[in-house]
């Protein structure tokens, strides 16, 4: 057993990939917390059965991951006073056999670093362009990092002395909290080993649009929250938004209001940058032209998210969790 690990699940009406990811924690942590937010299909029964400490969200309360998490974090502190690390893993993820070991050992190897991330993988990316998409997205490069996703293992005092993440955020909440992390000296690091399984089970347009939406909402708020030098988070992405989806369509209108149709063809930027971004691209070559279209594609979703959170912090709105499942 991995001494000093908490870990914490969080998940809604995951069925069978809760089981999988409770299964593949069993004898790996000293403690194991489960955060449900509502599930109505039996994942609090599933994992009390599997002798899994069960929290339940108030639904009455806006929900977050980010206020999940934290609510995770404080039972596991609560019920294990002496945790040192704490595994935050989405629950319909698998945690791949050893991993939490080998994160261990490199964490009390490495005291300066806080953070520490493996591969995340898609467990069935051949079922759909947009399962592949996010696992090239899980794909990032091995060493010194500036965030991390979903599933990581941290130190414990490191997360609590910042107060964990904020549980206001509706999306991005862990490179927000990496942020805050490195401000405070710490370092984020990523590894090249196998850490977890991942089931998007994402196979519908509408989907990828609503999650891609919400990326942008993310960009949007973490632009907002630590956009000033030094840090700059997320500006670049969220000027490419602005860039293709809004600024050219603009420029296309009012050029062609003024000189007629002839204006459509400033259209045409769009496929040359789907083929900059294809001769740009390292996986097969068939895969390359699909993922350069969805990811000029992707501005426009990616522009509404920046769009929502502007009418949501300076309009009326009021913050809603962007779902894809």
């Amino acid at each position: 057993m991995a001494n000093g690990i908490g870990v914490v699940v969080i998940g809604r009406n995951e069925g069978l990939r809760l089981e999988r990811c409770l299964a593949s924690l069993a004898g790996m942590a000293q403690q194991v917390v489960y955060v449900d937010s509502g599930s109505t299909d039996g994942s609090v029964q599933l994992a009390q059965r599997l002798g899994v400490e069960v929290v339940e969200l108030d639904m009455t309360i806006p929900f977050t991951a980010a206020r999940a998490r934290n609510e995770g974090f404080a039972c596991v502190k609560r019920l294990l006073p002496t945790v040192r690390y704490v595994q935050f893993v989405d629950g319909d993820c698998e945690v791949v056999a050893g991993w939490l070991s080998r994160a261990q050992a490199f964490l009390e190897a490495q005291p300066e670093v806080a953070v520490v991330c493996g591969r995340r993988r898609e467990r069935f990316p051949q079922r759909s362009i947009y399962n592949l998409m996010c696992d090239l997205e899980w794909d990032t490069p091995v060493g010194e990092a500036k965030a991390c996703g979903g599933d990581a293992l941290m130190r414990a005092d490191a997360f609590a002395a910042v107060s964990g993440f904020r549980p206001d955020l509706i999306a991005g909440e862990e490179p927000e909290l990496c942020v805050r992390l490195r401000a405070r000296g710490w370092k984020v690091w990523r590894l090249a080993d196998e850490m977890t399984l991942h089931d998007a089970a994402m196979t519908r347009f509408g989907q990828w649009w609503r999650r891609t939406l919400r990326g942008g909402y993310a960009f949007a708020e973490g632009a907002f929250l630590h956009g000033a030098p030094p840090e700059r988070h997320w500006r670049r992405e969220s000027r490419r938004a602005w860039f293709w989806g809004l600024l050219i369509p603009l420029l296309t209108l009012i050029t062609s209001l003024l000189i007629g149709w002839s204006g459509l063809l400033l259209l045409l930027v769009y496929p040359l940058q789907v083929v900059r971004l294809a001769r740009r691209g390292d996986g097969a070559s068939g895969n390359n032209w699909v993922l350069a279209f969805f990811l000029v594609l992707g501005k426009f979703p990616e522009m509404l998210g920046q769009v929502k959170f502007l009418l949501n912090r300076f309009g009326a709105g009021k913050s809603a969790l962007i779902e894809y499942k």
